[in-house]
């Protein structure tokens, strides 16, 4: 198994679990300072993170497993498994910031150490936001769908400080305390977006969906070095899943050929292919390019 795919991320996931229990406690002493629905709900969605970044913490501790009699490609798709409960998550801890908000709509109440609260809520945010430009910056670099759906969860986090910070500074400025319930209600609709987002990004993982135009245009680069009048390629197919990535295709060459010179060639290709997008999986049917059969698809 390619150690891109068999690395272990969890430690990563270890920083955003630390991160959460700091970031619970800081909120949750803002709101509590300031009686605060919008800080309310901004504590609960660290509460979300918490359990989340468990969650991904185990998911991937999986992925890192090699492959074995039961998994013979690996656990890689585990991952997926892990950004789909974040992205419910997500929705639920939106959910529960409206009901909140309404209900706080409904029945106003004055707001108290605004100053305080709203300093230690920025402490907290700016902690987040550190935490989460690393996690999805190494979860591209080593293409963990559960590490940067774990720091865009967390950035998410940030922007909803931001609304939150902002319309409780509005409420003390201007006394209009349904203001606090409507921020908190549109920074909710944000985080629905979000988690929608990430479910459907996960889905199509686990449904086998083919590599981004941007992989298959590099692809279809690295084959064109190779098709010459002797040597074709057709039927190319490609999947995602999890951090690895797989080709297949047919390789059409001169019948005459020896069983070398195809292996050979083949070698090549695949060597360049992985050159262009490590951690890819290459797989190769040879076939003489006069015969007719060799141009029928794989079977569906």
């Amino acid at each position: 198994m390619d150690q891109v795919a068999g690395k272990d991320l969890s430690r990563w996931a270890m920083l955003s679990i630390a991160v959460a229990v700091v970031t619970i406690a800081l909120k949750t002493t803002a709101w509590l300072l300031t009686g605060s629905v919008g800080l309310l709900s901004d504590a609960a969605e660290s509460v979300v993170n918490l359990v989340a970044a468990v969650v991904a913490f185990i998911a991937l501790r999986i992925a890192a497993r090699p492959a074995d009699d039961e998994h013979q490609f690996g656990h890689a798709k585990s991952e997926y498994f892990s950004a789909v409960i974040e992205g419910v998550m997500i929705v639920v801890a939106a959910g529960v910031i409206i009901y909140t908000a309404v209900e706080r709509l409904l029945h106003p109440r004055e707001l108290e150490s605004i100053g305080l609260g709203l300093l230690i809520a920025v402490v907290a945010s700016v902690l987040n936001g550190v935490v989460a430009l690393l996690l999805i910056r190494v979860g591209r670099s080593h293409r963990s769908i559960t590490l940067e759906a774990d720091g865009k969860h967390l950035l998410t986090d940030v922007w909803t400080t931001v609304g939150v910070v902002v319309g409780v500074g509005l409420v003390a400025w201007t006394g209009w305390l349904p203001l606090d319930s409507i921020v908190a209600i549109a920074v909710a609709i944000n985080i629905l977006v979000v988690g929608y987002l990430l479910i459907r990004r996960s889905a199509a993982g686990l449904m086998d969906a083919a590599l981004t135009p941007e992989d298959q245009a590099e692809i279809d680069q690295t084959l064109d070095r190779f098709r010459t009048g002797e040597i074709d390629f057709h039927d190319v197919r490609s999947r995602e899943s999890g951090r690895l990535r797989f080709v297949q295709m047919h390789m059409l060459v001169p019948g005459d050929w020896s069983v070398q010179q195809g292996h050979d060639r083949v070698e090549q290709v695949e060597a360049a292919l992985r050159s262009e997008l490590p951690g890819l999986i290459v797989t190769v049917h040879l076939e003489p390019i006069e015969d007719p059969r060799a141009y029928e698809p794989w079977r569906r």
